[in-house]
């Protein structure tokens, strides 16, 4: 029905098939209409009450006030509508990018498409870790077993096979179907697409997918109950201010009304919780430049305070361009050269004399077992060879085509009859392929030592030898010494018409024919990110299925300790809680292990109060990788199952992207201390302003109104700069930061209090100096709303710096972002005190040169002073100790 075969659809017919049935994608739930998400931005506490006391202005008379007020909410509602779309757009891009790809067969080649891509008639490749794209028909099932508990609730992976079943039965014993979105738990297969997007049984249960994800963190959740515990506890303080103006001072109860309303605006940080959501967001998306996806926001919280690094080690540490660099046959002891997948390269014994392998029977034998006991296919790209498939196999094509075999000839003439697929459990693969004339072969590689188990001859030049496995296991550890992979081949005749094979039938009396060792050299920006983490006081950790020689080689060169201590999977098992708990905080190398080995090592380092971050890529790491605080998965190699459990995904598989992530996350946490240490002092000067004048029965040296004008002006333009922050020289110099670490320490509230002093000094010592000349109040007050202004600029100069001085240069000149937020704030204050409808809203006044030139003097002022202050104070952390969390500004 489908018009297909096993050669799988041509790629123009894929095209016409793509268009017919549209993308293989789920249909996404329906958006929030535009008008209904910008009504949503009023629905807050803070907007209720401004809203309220901009009708009840209007109502007593005070039109200007009341637009003045409307305008801010307007504002307001803008700028979160604005960035709510770009947070929807970006995760969208997120998203995209990590759009599982599938393999499937085209015009008889297997090809790697995107899941989307995927159409009726399709052939799909499917192996363990993998997420079924479609409904498939199954064609081939070889030990397939696919976990289907996302549509049936089993929580015990199916066997699946090719035999059909009735059409009527359940879902759940639908053998012979793989089903849209479920995972191939083990085993390999092929199946014929049948059902694709909302036609399969995923998408007709599937009632809402899509949904835009929020950005609410916990930091973003505690500043919005900070936020609003702030509103109510003003509400409360301006309630008492009104009634003591009233009853006390014997305000008007309209002007005593306004009064307060400034108050409460002054002092509410209503810009907060959007700036600091914006600040994650623009970490969120200078992590992806880093090729760092973020698929859980939480995580940028969370790597700011990653203090272990628990990393495997190939394609992540190392550059995953395996290279066959010795083979150890019965005779000789021979070294292969070249470098990655280029199949280019010669044979040399003793370092120097060149071997012809067509010369020697043995290791003719050996690179044609490499290349037939084999999925992998080299592609020629330009100048550079990559292999579709395994890189450890796209070495072994390397290696027979090095030594002379053409790959397609010999598929082709060596046809597969049957195989074994690779399974963790029995650490081999084998391959039945028939030879004309002569009974077919088993072909086999594998673990060395379970090779070995399997074998009671060796191959040699002069034909066969019995079996030394003492000796063959000291070459396997001579070359795992040397930090080599190390695989074994081995090969046996078959029964003329053998056409199936089973493990009972290859377990025994195999031929070995050699080892081949295989080296991974370290990237060299792996290296410089592992100093970097230890600089920063990141222990990092190296996790591997391979031999402990090995990966203690591997863990010298890349530098991870002075003399790495190595524990295996055994030595795990057979420690206690207490065993494994000494062994995950003094060794540096796990080799050997197993999935729930790596579970415990992260559950272990947990307890010794560690922030985790784990990586992994197959689909056994996914319990490791949701327990650990950052879970870590590889982008390119990575299984889906992987990325599924993980909070981020390595586009490029590099340990250094998860360093910058790291560095990126310390800035985000940075970044979103200096946005409270800024907004909350400039809204305290503000608001202590107001009420130290109602209590002590002065003038207003700023009116409700012209508070309403600062806010506006400055939380957008000066706050939001903070946001997009670079990261501060010595980031990664300093230790981690302890995950429970209060945002509010007593040295931001003690901040809070000293900047808000200063301010309020300010004010009112440049109203009163005015009003001693003989100026105007409105000229009085105009020149105080400048010289708030002013301060708040200066101030934000100092708190750019958290963890050093901003009397630098490089301070003074700030970034782009301050810059242009500095330019925007002055050209709205030039209009605010020269422009006469902005005299007619604001009651400003014109002000002199002179007097423009004492308030940047005070400016200047509060900067030194600040500067000062925090010099002290680190000064005196250092002398006694102090904690660092103590230190923040």
């Amino acid at each position: 029905m489908l018009r297909t075969d096993a050669s799988g659809l041509s790629a123009e017919e894929a095209g016409h098939r793509l268009e017919t049935c549209g993308p293989n994608r789920l249909p996404a739930g329906p958006p929030r209409g535009v008008l209904r998400r910008f009504l949503l931005q009023f629905h807050d506490l803070l907007i209720y009450v401004l809203l309220t006391a901009g009708l009840i202005a209007a109502a007593i008379g005070h039109g200007p006030d009341s637009l003045v007020i409307f305008a801010v909410v307007l504002i307001n509602a803008v700028i979160g509508f604005i960035q709510e779309g770009r947070a929807e757009r970006a995760l969208d891009a997120i998203r995209a990018m990590i759009d599982p790809q599938s393999s499937v067969v085209r015009d008889g080649h297997r090809a790697t498409i995107r899941a989307d891509e995927v159409v009726p008639g399709d052939i799909v490749l499917l192996e363990a870790g993998d997420r079924v794209p479609a409904d498939l028909r199954l064609i081939k099932a070889r030990n397939l077993r696919i976990d289907e508990a996302v549509l049936t609730g089993e929580s015990v992976p199916v066997d699946k096979s090719i035999r059909p079943v009735a059409g009527d039965v359940t879902l759940g014993d639908r053998f012979s179907m793989a089903f849209s979105g479920t995972f191939v738990a083990a085993g390999q297969g092929a199946g014929v697409a049948v059902a694709t997007g909302a036609q399969t049984e995923l998408g007709r249960i599937s009632s809402l997918i899509g949904a835009v994800e929020r950005i609410a963190t916990p930091l973003v959740r505690q500043m919005g109950q900070f936020a609003r515990q702030i509103t109510i506890t003003v509400l409360g303080l301006s309630t008492l201010v009104f009634a003591y103006a009233v009853l006390i001072r014997s305000y008007r109860l309209e002007d005593a009304f306004m009064t307060v309303v400034g108050l409460a605006v002054a002092a509410i940080p209503e810009g907060l919780p959007a700036v600091m959501t914006i600040t994650l967001a623009v970490g969120v998306q200078r992590m992806a430049r880093r090729n760092a996806i973020i698929r859980r926001l939480p995580a940028v919280e969370t790597l700011g305070s990653v203090s272990v690094i628990c990393s495997d080690k190939t394609g992540t540490l190392t550059r995953n361009e395996m290279t066959v660099s010795a083979i150890r046959t019965a005779d000789r002891e021979i070294e292969v050269d070249g470098a990655g997948y280029r199949p280019e390269g010669s044979f040399r014994i003793g370092g120097r004399r060149a071997l012809d392998p067509a010369a020697d029977p043995v290791l003719e034998e050996l690179s044609l077992a490499a290349l037939l006991c084999n999925d992998a296919h080299l592609e020629e790209r330009g100048e550079e060879w990559t292999v579709n498939g395994d890189p450890m196999e796209g070495a072994l094509v390397t290696l027979a085509i090095k030594a002379g075999h053409d790959a397609a000839a010999a598929r082709t003439g060596f046809v597969r009859l049957d195989e074994i697929p690779f399974d963790s459990r029995h650490r081999y693969m084998a391959t039945l392929n028939a030879r004309n004339g002569r009974p077919p072969v088993v072909y086999a590689k594998g673990a060395p030592e379970r090779i070995l188990a399997m074998c009671s001859r060796v191959a040699s030049f002069d034909g066969e030898q019995s079996l030394d496995t003492a000796d063959w296991h000291d070459r396997i550890q001579a070359m795992g010494d040397a930090g080599q992979r190390v695989i074994a081949l081995a090969h046996r005749p078959m029964r003329h018409g053998t056409r199936e094979i089973a493990p009972a039938d290859v377990e025994h009396d195999l031929i070995l024919l050699g080892l081949v060792g295989l080296i991974d050299p370290p990237r060299p920006e792996a290296i410089a990110a592992v100093a970097e983490c230890r600089a920063a006081g990141i222990r990092v950790k190296m996790i591997t299925g391979d031999h402990a020689a090995t990966a203690r080689a591997v863990a010298l060169q890349l530098g991870l300790a002075d003399a790495p201590k190595c524990v295996t999977g055994q030595d795990l098992d057979n420690a206690g809680e207490a065993g494994i708990r000494r062994h995950a905080r003094e060794a540096t190398v796990f080799a050997r292990t197993s999935p729930e080995q790596k579970l415990r090592l992260v559950e272990a380092l947990q307890a010794d109060g560690s922030t985790v971050a784990m990586t992994g890529d197959g689909v056994n790491d996914a319990p490791a990788l949701k327990r650990a605080d950052v879970g870590v998965a590889m982008g390119c190699k990575g299984t889906e199952a992987a990325k599924e459990a993980s909070d981020m995904v390595l586009a490029d598989d590099n340990f250094a992207s998860i360093v910058s992530a790291v560095r990126e996350g310390r800035t985000v946490y940075d970044n979103l201390t200096k946005v409270i240490a800024w907004t909350l002092p400039t809204n305290g000067g503000e608001a202590f302003t107001i009420v130290l004048a109602i209590l002590f029965g002065l003038a207003l040296p700023v009116t409700p109104v012209q508070i309403l004008w600062i806010n506006m002006v400055t939380a957008v333009a000066l706050g939001l700069t903070l946001a997009f922050e670079p990261t501060e020289p010595g980031a990664m110099q300093r230790p981690a930061r302890p995950p429970g670490e209060r945002i509010l320490s007593r040295r931001l509230l003690w901040r809070i209090l000293f900047v808000s002093v200063l301010m309020v000094a300010g004010t009112f010592g440049i109203y009163a100096w005015a009003v001693s000349r003989g100026l105007s109040v409105e000229t009085a007050r105009t020149m105080a709303v400048n010289t708030l202004v002013v301060m708040e600029i200066f101030y934000l100069f100092s708190v750019r710096y958290v963890h050093g001085t901003s009397l630098t240069w490089q301070g003074v000149l700030g970034t782009r972002a301050v810059l242009i937020g500095v330019a925007t704030v002055v050209a709205a204050q030039f209009a605010f005190t020269y422009l006469p409808p902005m005299h007619l809203i604001f009651g400003s006044r014109a002000v002199s040169f002179t007097d423009g030139m004492m308030i940047v003097a005070i400016g200047v002022a509060l900067l030194f002073v600040v500067e000062a202050e925090k010099r002290i104070v680190a000064s005196f952390n250092r002398v006694t100790g102090g904690r660092r969390s103590e230190e923040r500004p």
